[in-house]
């Protein structure tokens, strides 16, 4: 497999729906509060690439003896790399501890620390041959016939009944549901309702263009988003989510030297009289249950997941 077939490639990825669809061709999966990560595999070596083309495969070495687990000299296979919180759910915040390590030889530690499981829901490439142009149903059979799970190694699990899986993710409060097409192909790079993500809950990338004090901590952010113009869209603001307490007085000592005299924001922010502006360079993944931006409201129950590395300028507005 060297060459072209080689270079990492963009996902195919589902589209956001508001039903589930109900035809038998469906398949329904847990939408997994994780990473993609795709892996490439041939006789001259094992890669990690996530969904943006970033390599991560120092980050994740439990998941690099493919042969262990998977009987091809060569295959891509596409999945989800999940960490797991103390009450025993998939947590973001949890897995970006792994994926945003720095200094990678603090990688062992962090085995120990965040164990983590690949959840195996598709493969692309197989033995010298791209398999994407088949339909799912045949590359999911594909799956069961080549990989062996073990302790780090999952094939996603499926359920037949959509309402009954979505019901099930919202009384634990996860993330939703990815409803497949068993007919479909995989389309490099594509997007399309053949899969559909039906979410619990929404998310965004937000950035931080402010922030609230309080004994002398960050204690509150103020997040936006860009429009097509590249003006900076107040969104809402939060105190609350994943963060520890260490992390929160982290985030201090990072904002404060990026303050500015006035605000970032196009608009004004409901929360303006005591806050202090940054220069909008932090990024953060942010779950909400509501958001209706079409009247210009701000984010309902805001909390912040994990820090991000995206770059300020993708944090969209969903209009643009």
């Amino acid at each position: 497999m060297r060459g072209a077939a080689m270079e990492p490639i963009y996902p195919f990825e589902p589209v956001i729906s508001d039903t589930i669809p109900a035809e038998p061709y469906w398949r329904y999966e847990i939408k997994w509060d994780g990473t993609r990560i795709l892996t490439y595999h041939d006789e001259e070596s094992t890669k990690l690439y996530n969904r943006k083309q970033n390599e991560r495969t120092r980050h994740y070495p439990e998941l690099l003896d493919t042969p262990s687990y998977c009987r091809a000299s060569s295959v891509i296979l596409d999945g989800e790399v999940i960490a797991l919180a103390g009450d025993g759910k998939p947590s973001f915040h949890e897995v970006m501890r792994r994926d945003l390590i720095q200094k990678l030889d603090r990688v062992q530690e962090m085995q120990r620390l965040v164990p983590v499981s690949y959840m195996i829901f598709d493969i692309v490439y197989f033995n010298g041959e791209w398999v994407n142009s088949r339909p799912l149903s045949e590359r999911l059979a594909l799956l069961q016939d080549i990989v062996t799970p073990n302790e780090n190694v999952q094939l996603a699990a499926f359920h037949h009944d959509g309402d009954k899986l979505f019901e099930v993710m919202r009384q634990q409060g996860m993330e939703g549901i990815v409803c497949k097409d068993l007919r479909s192909s995989y389309s490099l790079g594509g997007k399309d309702d053949r899969w559909k993500k039906v979410k619990n809950y929404g998310d965004v990338i937000a950035v931080i263009g402010g922030f609230t004090l309080s004994g002398g901590f960050v204690n509150a952010v103020l997040l936006g988003q860009y429009d097509q113009e590249g003006k900076l869209w107040y969104i809402g603001h939060t105190g609350t989510g994943k963060l520890s307490k260490a992390e929160w007085r982290d985030l201090t000592e990072i904002l404060t030297p990026m303050r500015l005299n006035k605000s970032p924001f196009a608009n004004r922010p409901d929360r303006h009289r005591d806050a202090y502006w940054v220069t909008p360079k932090l990024t953060v993944k942010v779950q909400y249950s509501e958001w209706r931006w079409q009247e210009g409201r701000a984010l309902r129950q805001p909390s912040i997941q994990s820090f991000v590395k995206t770059a300020p300028e993708e944090c969209k507005l969903p209009w643009v």
